[in-house]
C-alpha cells in the first residue's frame, strides 16, 4: 500500500480487493468500476473493503426488549434522537424530539437518563432546543446536545430564537457552555449550519461535526474545552476523495484518538486523526447513521438508509445487505456481530447489551446480550 510520500502505482490488491485477500468483497463489473475510481483516494490513506466476520456474527445473539424505559405518566415517545452510555456505567441517556418530531413549540422535557433497569432517574431541557440531532456525556457526565434544524425546520425556529447551537448542559441540565448563535446559519467560523454530532475528548477538547443534510456546511470543527475555534476540515462532495462529505451524520473516538466519521450519503467511514489528516476509510458498513466506541474499541454502527436512499444507492451495495446494527472493532473494522434493526442512534452498556434509537419508528428498543 503506498503512501502519501509514496504515491506509485496502487492495485486492487495493494487495496485489500481480490483473491488474495480472504477477507475482500467478491465484486462485480460495477462494483469493480467503482474500485478503481477509489485509486485515487487510496494515495491519501488506506481504503478498506471488508466482508462481515460470519463467524462473529452468528456468534453475537441479542434479544429484543421494546418497552425497557419507563417514560413519565402520561409521555410517549417521539422521534428518538439520541441514546448515550453515562460514563458511571449505571445510566443510560436518551434525547427525545419532545413526544413529536420536533420542540420549537414543546414545554417538554426532551432529555433522560435511566438506570440499567429502565427508571427514570432525571429528565430536563424543556425550551433549549428546537431539533435536538447530536448527542454525547462526557467523562464528567456532562451532556451535549447539537440542535440542528434544517430548511423550513430551521426557519421556524429562527423565529422563536432557537437552533442552530451546541449545547454543554451539566448532569442536573444547567446550561453550561453553548457555541453557535441562536437560530443564525451560515458558513462562518463562529456559527452552525444543521450541526449533526458532538464529541469531546478525555482532555476536553470538542469536535463538532457540522452539516447535516447535502445543503449544510460538511465539515468538522475544533474546540478547545472553553469553546474557542482550533480548526475546521471537510467539504461537501459526493467522495471518493479524502475528506469530501455528504450529509456527515456520525462523529466517534477510538482509544488512539481517531476521529471516525460516518459520512452517510457516501456511504462510508472516513478516519482521521485529532487535526484532520485523513488515516482511511471504510466501506462496509454501509450509510452510517451513528457510531458509538466504547472504552475497548468496540463500535457499534447504525444504517438507517439502506431502503431509503434513491435507485444509485442500489449499485453500490450487495443485493442482500441489511440495514441495522453492525458491531465490529473500531481499530481494524472487522464487523463481529449483526443486530436486524431500525434504529438511528445506538450506544452500549458495560455488559454489551445494545440500546437503538428510532426516529422515524418513535421507540427505543433495548437489544440484549444473550449470554
Amino acid at each position: 500500500m503506498t503512501d502519501e510520500n509514496n504515491i506509485g502505482d496502487v492495485t486492487l490488491e495493494d487495496m485489500g480487493i481480490g483473491e488474495t485477500d480472504p477477507n475482500a468483497l467478491h465484486l462485480g463489473v460495477p462494483a469493480l468500476a467503482a474500485a478503481v475510481g477509489l485509486l485515487a483516494a487510496a494515495i491519501l490513506g488506506a481504503v478498506t473493503f471488508m466482508a462481515p466476520d460470519r463467524a462473529g456474527e452468528a456468534a453475537g445473539e441479542y434479544r429484543a426488549v421494546p418497552d425497557w424505559a419507563q417514560l413519565p405518566a402520561g409521555r410517549t415517545w417521539g422521534a428518538v434522537s439520541g441514546v448515550f452510555a453515562d460514563p458511571d456505567g449505571e445510566h443510560i441517556w436518551v434525547l427525545d424530539r419532545c413526544g413529536a418530531n420536533s420542540c420549537t413549540d414543546s414545554d417538554l422535557d426532551p432529555v433522560f437518563k435511566f438506570d440499567l433497569d429502565g427508571n427514570l432517574v432525571a429528565n430536563f431541557g424543556s425550551g433549549l432546543f428546537a431539533w435536538p440531532h447530536g448527542f454525547f456525556v462526557d467523562r464528567e457526565g456532562n451532556v451535549w446536545v447539537a440542535d440542528g434544524p434544517t430548511g423550513a425546520r430551521a426557519e421556524a425556529a429562527a423565529a422563536v430564537g432557537k437552533g442552530q447551537q451546541v449545547f454543554k448542559l451539566s448532569p442536573a441540565g444547567d446550561v453550561l457552555m453553548t457555541l453557535g448563535i441562536a437560530g443564525v446559519w451560515g458558513d462562518e467560523l463562529d456559527r452552525f449550519n444543521g450541526p449533526s454530532g458532538v464529541l469531546v475528548t478525555p482532555d476536553g477538547e470538542i469536535y463538532v461535526l457540522d452539516g447535516h443534510g447535502e445543503g449544510g456546511n460538511n465539515r468538522v470543527m475544533k474546540f478547545t474545552g472553553a469553546g474557542d475555534f482550533v480548526r475546521s476540515w471537510g467539504t461537501s462532495g459526493p467522495g471518493p476523495a479524502a475528506g469530501e462529505f455528504s450529509d456527515a451524520h456520525a462523529i466517534a473516538m477510538d482509544s488512539g484518538g481517531r476521529i471516525i466519521i460516518g459520512d452517510r450519503r457516501n456511504i462510508r467511514i472516513q478516519i482521521f486523526d485529532g487535526d484532520g489528516i485523513f488515516l482511511e476509510q471504510w466501506t462496509h458498513f454501509g450509510p452510517t447513521s451513528s457510531i458509538y466506541v466504547n472504552g475497548d474499541d468496540v463500535m457499534y454502527v447504525t444504517d438507517t438508509q439502506t431502503g431509503a436512499l434513491p435507485t444509485w444507492y442500489a449499485e453500490r451495495r450487495p443485493a442482500n445487505w441489511v440495514r441495522g446494527i453492525r458491531v465490529g472493532d473500531a481499530r481494524t473494522g472487522r464487523v463481529t456481530a449483526f443486530i436486524v434493526s431500525n434504529a438511528e442512534f445506538v450506544t452500549a452498556d458495560r455488559e454489551g447489551n445494545v440500546y437503538g434509537a428510532e426516529v422515524p419508528g418513535e421507540t427505543l428498543v433495548k437489544y440484549e446480550k444473550v449470554r
